[in-house]
């Protein structure tokens, strides 16, 4: 081989490797991690900031690599038909598209792009230098291919759908878990916050029939009693019935002013919201009003239940106890494999742990046992759902305290 050969050979591994390089770029800029950078720019880095500001202008970037890629390429691929034409005659053609096409779909694709994504927070500052001249250099391309984007992109319109979903906000989160870059608590947490908006007052309101209340002519010693039963620092007060709740209340304006106070006087005015009204506006109500609870009403003005701002705040941190809460354990594994279920639990755990996608209407298990039934049931009353067998094992006079669930799993293994 004469030294033209030689040189043509050492140009060819140049431009297999000015395509690894380009190659490795687009993916690194492609699999940045911006929130990261944009911490690292925050926190006073300067290359950080540079980096950002060339990762932020995706399209001019993009561009950029996309035209040097296709320009190495195709000078390889031209170069190295004419070097074995040259030495195998009719037939280099046939060997320089299979020698090119392994170089370049080795070297220059798979295997630049497997490290780039691995390594792409180390590899986008090694490539910046480079990519920031190659930017200025092809400037005047960059803003043909812009004029041309737009054109296309006045074409071929986008939906008026959201750029990103719910669904695709949580499924970020649990890859986040999965590679440790959060751990599950707070997973669990920043998926509260994303279904917080879909959550309304209905789906966690105290019912009625638990409201704890006292009438607006008890006796002081009677609401004393209340609270020093219940426990609780707040208490409605009804005057005709309950259905007609005139005020809220308060523990310490109770024991501050009872000696000199009527309860019209102590109490203050409740606010009243929907069963429909979302949490977040919810939140900010109770917020403006410096209040910590509310009374929900339906649409005759029938009283549904009380939200407190506790009620609220477990929805995004969990189950909040205090001195005076009693433990209930609501899904209760036994020793013969089936679960004990307490019926004021809420359906979307029910569902979630005995694996049930049917859609309800109800919000607790007492709902869903009604729903499924149709009438109301007596202890010992049982029913199919699925791969579940339900036994009624306590009720009240109006809904059922208590259910037994066993589960099939012979029927869910066929399923």
């Amino acid at each position: 081989m004469d030294a033209n050969g030689t040189l043509t050979i050492a140009i060819l591994v140049l431009l297999v490797l000015c395509s690894a390089f380009f190659s490795s770029a687009e993916t690194a800029y492609t699999a940045l991690n911006q929130v990261r950078l944009k911490n690292m720019a925050a926190s006073g880095n300067k290359r950080a900031e540079k980096v950002l500001s060339l990762a932020e202008n995706y399209d001019k970037l993009i561009s950029s690599i996309l035209i040097g890629n296709n320009i190495v390429n195709i000078l390889a691929s031209a170069l190295a038909t004419v070097f074995f034409v040259q030495m195998l005659g009719s037939s280099g053609v046939t060997v320089s598209t299979i020698v090119m096409t392994i170089a370049v779909l080795l070297f220059g694709e798979v295997t630049p792009k497997t490290i780039a994504r691995i390594l792409s927070d180390r590899l986008v500052f090694i490539f910046y230098p480079v990519l920031n001249f190659i930017v200025h250099l092809l400037t005047p391309l960059n803003f043909l291919m812009g004029q041309w984007q737009k054109l296309i992109g006045k074409l071929v319109r986008r939906g008026d759908g959201p750029s990103v979903t719910e669904e695709e906000l949580i499924t970020m989160v649990e890859e986040a878990e999965s590679d440790g870059e959060i751990d599950e608590h707070e997973s669990e947490l920043i998926r509260s916050a994303i279904e917080f908006n879909d959550i309304t007052v209905e789906d966690i309101l105290t019912p009625r029939v638990e409201i704890t209340a006292v009438h607006i002519h008890d006796s002081t010693k009677d609401i004393a009693a209340k609270f020093a039963e219940s426990g609780y620092s707040r208490l409605p007060v009804y005057e005709d019935n309950m259905d007609d709740i005139v005020g809220i209340l308060h523990e310490k304006d109770f024991y501050r002013n009872r000696s000199h106070l009527s309860v019209a006087q102590m109490m203050r005015k409740p606010i009243c919201v929907l069963p429909s009204t979302r949490l977040s506006d919810m939140l900010k109500l109770l917020q403006r009003s410096k209040s910590h609870m509310a009374v929900v009403v339906d649409e005759y003005g029938g009283v549904t239940g009380i939200v407190t701002l506790e009620d609220i705040l477990e929805e995004l941190v969990g189950e909040i106890w205090d001195e005076h809460d009693e433990v209930v354990e609501e899904f209760q594994k036994l020793p013969d494999g089936s679960w004990r279920v307490e019926c004021s639990a809420g359906l979307d755990d029910f569902l979630e742990l005995f694996q049930l996608d049917k859609e309800y209407d109800s919000v607790t298990v007492n709902g869903w046992v009604l729903e499924e039934i149709g009438a109301f049931p007596q202890p010992g009353d049982t029913f199919e759902c699925e791969n579940l067998h339900v036994t009624i094992e306590r009720v009240d006079k109006r809904r059922v305290e208590q259910i037994r669930v066993e589960v099939n799993s012979k029927q869910l293994e066929e399923q």
